[in-house]
C-alpha cells in the first residue's frame, strides 16, 4: 500500500470500518495513495476523519 509512510491512526481505523473503501484506496496508483494520505494529515477530528473515509470516491 503506502511504503515508508506512516498513516495516521484515525484514518486507519476508518479504512478498517469500511473495506469497500480500503479495497478501493489498495488499488490506486501509489501518487493518488499519497495525496489521499496527506489530505488525512490535516484533519483534526474523528468526525472529519469518518466523512472524509465515507467521501473518498464521491
Amino acid at each position: 500500500m503506502i511504503d515508508n509512510h506512516e498513516l495516521p491512526i484515525g484514518f486507519t481505523m476508518e479504512l478498517a470500518q469500511h473495506s469497500d473503501v480500503l479495497n478501493r484506496f489498495a488499488k490506486l496508483p501509489q501518487t493518488e495513495q499519497n495525496a489521499i494520505v496527506n489530505g488525512a494529515k490535516e484533519i483534526k477530528s474523528r468526525n472529519e476523519m469518518r466523512n472524509y473515509v465515507e467521501n473518498m470516491f464521491q
